[in-house]
């Protein structure tokens, strides 16, 4: 039943700020009868088993990675004003819409993925359009972790053999990341890919500290074009963009009431490595700062900090593609035993899934000669709306009826409609600059054996 026709909902209970009050009951075994994996106790797969920390990694993971090489690029095309006051707002909205996201799965049990949230709010047609466009953003968020893999080893091996041939080899890593079923043994690559991408990052500003010229120009602010000022937002967005998986993430943990301190543990960690990596890559590379920026380290040092941030490039890519195969894996097998056993039908379905969306993500990060405006294109049009505009309509729903019933109540609701109004801008701005980069960019060819590193 959509969430309009539902007499709860129409009463406008108070959802906001205060997960205790939305839902009281022990998770666990004893989960609610409409939760996506069911009653796991005889199950032999068993998804519900993260605690928080370990939920706060894998967000960490799938956060930090290639979004921190593009932001000194970002920082140098808008100044070091505006890069940080950006930064550090869109943290801040997307620690807001992240909470929301975490209320609306407790308030809704059921809700696995972006398509369940839909299908409350609009019935059929919602779950069918956000399914969609979550699943699509994944998959091309798995394609650029390839197109990646096949830039960071065509630098540690001075292109050493056929661009093709590297985007093989990591779309055959990635698949076989991606083969376990539960989120809690992706956690432990996890780790890995965080100490990746911190490792690196320090190895390229200490590199980029000590080759800098003494005469690096920094800007606080910059006179440039809208689309490329637009284009450098994108990318801070993009680094923010990860909202689309955390219904699945929400789903496997013990108590999803204690998703708040993993939400914390994200935005911490990863704006403060934001910051500090924007900030000391633009001050002592200037205004010419590579992106991804390892790649301004230097001819040698680039090469360690590529062969460093390996993990990352693949963990990161694995954990999107593991949401992605799950969420097709609960569509079909919702409501079964096959969601908890280990039978032929059951690991072959997933084998094949996961196969499957590897060759599809694979085949457009070889066909897609502007990858990184396409992409940019995809973010604006899907990111923004689930990791701004969805969660705003979120809390516009749940609060539905009590909107003006209190100053605080009336503040959260400007609240959320100027969020609402900052993703229809993302999208609206960034699908114009997007194009507009598209067609003057046309460069690059696809399905080529040429070196793509920077």
């Amino acid at each position: 039943m959509a969430i309009h026709e539902s007499p709860a909902i129409q009463d406008g209970p108070n959802y906001d700020d205060n997960f205790a009050d939305v839902e009281k009951k022990e998770y666990g075994d004893d989960a609610p009868a409409n939760d996506p994996f069911g009653n796991e106790e005889e199950g032999e797969v068993k998804y519900r088993v993260m605690s928080w920390w370990q939920c706060g990694m894998l967000m960490i993971a799938e956060n930090m990675s290639l979004g921190i090489l593009s932001l000194p690029s970002a920082m140098a095309t808008l100044g070091l004003v505006p890069g940080v006051i950006i930064l550090i707002g869109m943290s801040g909205v997307s620690w807001y819409t992240g909470y929301v996201i975490g209320q609306f799965k407790l308030r809704f049990p059921q809700t696995h993925s972006m398509g369940d949230a839909g299908e409350l709010i609009l019935g059929r047609f919602g779950r069918e359009v956000m399914g969609i466009g979550q699943l699509l953003l994944l998959i091309f968020l798995m394609a650029s972790h390839i197109l990646t893999f096949s830039v960071l080893f065509n630098t540690i091996t001075g292109h050493g053999t056929c661009t093709i041939v590297f985007a093989v080899i990591g779309m055959i890593v990635s698949f076989i990341g991606a083969l376990p079923r539960t989120m809690n043994k992706v956690y432990w690559m996890s780790v890995a890919s965080c100490i990746s991408i911190i490792t690196a990052t320090i190895v390229t500003m200490i590199s980029i500290g000590v080759q800098a010229p003494p005469d690096v120009q920094v800007d606080a602010t910059r006179d440039v074009s809208f689309q490329d000022a637009f284009l450098a937002v994108t990318n801070i967005i993009f680094a923010y963009i990860t909202h689309v998986a955390f219904f699945g993430l929400i789903s496997e943990m013990r108590d999803p009431r204690e998703f708040p301190k993993s939400l914390t543990m994200l935005q911490i960690v990863d704006t403060s490595m934001y910051v500090v990596t924007a900030i000391v890559a633009y001050r002592y590379a200037g205004p010419d700062v590579a992106s991804p920026a390892l790649s301004s380290a230097g001819p040698v040092m680039k090469k360690v900090a590529y062969g460093i941030a390996i993990p990352t490039v693949i963990i990161a890519g694995v954990i999107y593609g593991h949401v992605a195969c799950k969420y097709i894996y609960v569509r079909v097998f919702r409501g079964s035993d096959h969601m908890h056993q280990k039978s032929m039908l059951s690991v072959g379905t997933w084998v094949g899934i996961a196969l499957a969306l590897w060759l599809i993500a694979w085949v457009i990060a070889e066909s897609i000669p502007v990858f990184n405006d396409l992409l940019s294109l995809i973010s604006a049009l899907f990111g923004s709306w689930f990791s701004y505009g969805f969660p705003a309509i979120f809390w516009l729903v749940m609060n539905k009826g009590v909107w003006f019933s209190s100053p605080r109540k009336i503040l959260l609701t400007i609240v959320n409609v100027i969020i609402l109004g900052i993703a229809c801008a993302i999208c609206g701005l960034g699908l114009y600059v997007s194009g507009k980069s598209i067609h003057e960019n046309s460069s690059s060819s696809s399905w080529t054996c040429a070196n793509n590193a920077v």
